[in-house]
């Protein structure tokens, strides 16, 4: 399967109009829109309608095209509802059968049923499933998690790659290779060590895209998209294959061409890598914490991105050892011993006593201080002193009242004070604990786990982010709404209540932290 062209190549002058006109209140409605009959018809259709006096752009669009529906909004939330009933409900209304076949929908169609992250999130994403997996394997519900873990196998086989999402406008960029962990989580929850070895032709493809053209890299700093030559090894960034304004956020970002003196071809690729990162938007990205227009993700190697390729490396390097390919096993333990090396040294800022993302070219350290600090922890390669100074600075500087916060910096984005996010959350926990810091590790998830249930018994709702400044207050910030459903919040809260025995019906009263 080759994937269709995407809504702002297929539908040109119409496209442009409707994303420009903001006739949606969001601009992703209209990149999921499924067209009534062929695109070229309706195309057609609009070119002799649209300069007619009377002509109305949403009345044309409605008439033609069958509009996206939030799929939680059918779901009637109740605050007297037990969490844990509401979670297990949520599964199952979260919940995508494998997909029907549309001939022009820009939905890349997956042979297996799948778990969406919720609200205008239709569709499965990519990290967020790993996180979403861990509430699966809790809940019990391992062919869920095994259904998943295929339709990523079959994004590998078929695209060469696991895009942001499954649809045709998100083809040009990935997200956080998390594909090692799911299949290590697949493994682990069927006790069948031989799951690794039946994913291994897609987690060595995996590995050729983030590592495309590192090959042909000779001189220090050299890149070429995600790649970047570095001392005897590489590192990696994140990108995307497009410099154009993104069709699902259109207006927005022509919007931030025209406030920009920038190049507009690197401000759209520099903001699409945002995307590709997860972290879509924060300060890590930004050369000015105040301006959107100064993002610079391309000009930076993230510390969480790396760390998480020294375990792909790793990974392939132990199958490969075990399958008797001992050649193709030394060199990803080479590359993975280099990569760490780079990690542990180039990556620890000594002054500040913690894990930060470099700045290309200088490869300096940004100066961000972040939760993505905490990646070298989670994966087990920092040493305990490095892990002692990014303990204490989390305990110190990042725990808030209700979790940790994200970054240090207040920028108005999403993913900067005051917001918390379950992934980090996890990561975090587990992090510090790897380390021997449990009690702190607990803290910071009670909180977490108690800010979760207040918003819960205000709304009868779980959250995709949460204000951890402000206990119950709703998070703001970012491009949208704030969305309920949510896959990843719903998970890691579950993970975080069984942990600590949270049982009904105790779970609606107060988290002794």
């Amino acid at each position: 399967m080759i994937p269709k062209n995407a809504p702002d190549e297929i539908y040109g002058e119409l496209f442009e109009a409707v994303q420009t006109s903001h006739i949606f209140e969001d601009s992703k409605t209209f990149v999921d829109a499924i067209p009534k009959s062929n695109p070229a018809t309706i195309l057609r259709s609009y070119m002799d309608a649209h300069r007619e006096a009377e002509f109305d752009l949403r009345s044309f669009v409605v008439s033609h095209f069958e509009l996206p529906q939030v799929e939680s909004d059918k779901f009637a939330s109740d605050v007297n509802r037990p969490v844990r009933q509401h979670i297990e409900l949520l599964w199952d209304v979260l919940t995508r059968v494998a997909d029907t076949e549309h001939q022009y929908s820009s939905r890349i169609s997956l042979p297996k049923s799948y778990i969406a992250p919720g609200g205008r999130f239709r569709e499965i994403y990519y990290w967020d499933s790993y996180f979403t997996m861990l509430g699966l394997a809790e809940a019990g519900r391992f062919d869920a998690i095994e259904d998943m873990v295929e339709n990523f196998a079959f994004l590998i086989d078929e695209i060469g790659f696991i895009p942001n999402g499954n649809r045709t406008y998100f083809c040009t960029r990935s997200q956080p290779p998390f594909f090692v962990s799911m299949v290590e989580l697949l493994a682990d929850v069927l006790q069948d060590q031989a799951i690794v070895r039946k994913y291994l032709p897609q987690l060595r493809r995996e590995y050729e895209f983030w590592m495309r053209g590192a090959d042909g890299l000779v001189e220090d700093g050299d890149s070429i998209a995600r790649a970047v030559k570095v001392g005897d090894g590489f590192l990696n960034r994140y990108w995307d294959d497009s410099d154009k304004p993104r069709a699902e956020s259109y207006a927005e970002d022509r919007n931030h061409a025209a406030n920009s003196e920038r190049d507009e071809g690197e401000l759209y690729r520099d903001i699409r890598a945002a995307c590709e990162s997860g972290w879509d938007f924060s300060s890590r990205w930004l050369d000015d914490s105040a301006s959107l227009e100064s993002i610079c993700t391309t000009m930076i190697l993230p510390v969480d991105l790396n760390t998480i390729l020294w375990r792909l490396e790793n990974v392939l390097a132990e199958t490969y050892t075990e399958i008797g390919d001992v050649q193709l096993g030394a060199e990803y333990a080479k590359r993975a011993t280099v990569r760490k090396k780079l990690l542990l040294t180039m990556f620890f800022d000594e002054d500040k006593g913690f894990f930060t993302d470099l700045s290309l070219p200088a490869l300096e350290p940004t100066g961000v201080l972040s939760l993505a600090a905490v990646y070298p922890l989670f994966f087990n390669i920092a040493s305990p002193a490095q892990a002692s100074g990014v303990a204490t600075r989390i305990q110190d500087e990042f725990l808030a009242s209700g979790g940790w916060l994200t970054t240090l910096q207040t920028s108005g984005q999403q993913w900067d004070i005051p917001n918390g996010w379950a992934p980090l959350q996890w990561i975090v926990f587990v992090g510090l604990r790897n380390y021997g810091w449990t009690d702190e590790a607990n803290l910071g998830a009670k909180r977490w786990m108690e800010n979760n249930l207040d918003v819960y018994r205000q709304t009868g709702k779980l959250l995709e982010k949460y204000d951890v400044e402000h206990i119950g207050a709703l998070a703001t910030g970012g491009e949208y709404i704030v969305q309920d459903g949510f896959g990843w919040t719903n998970a890691i809260l579950l993970k975080f209540m069984n942990y600590f025995g949270v049982e009904l019906p105790s779970e609606q009263g107060q988290v002794q932290s």
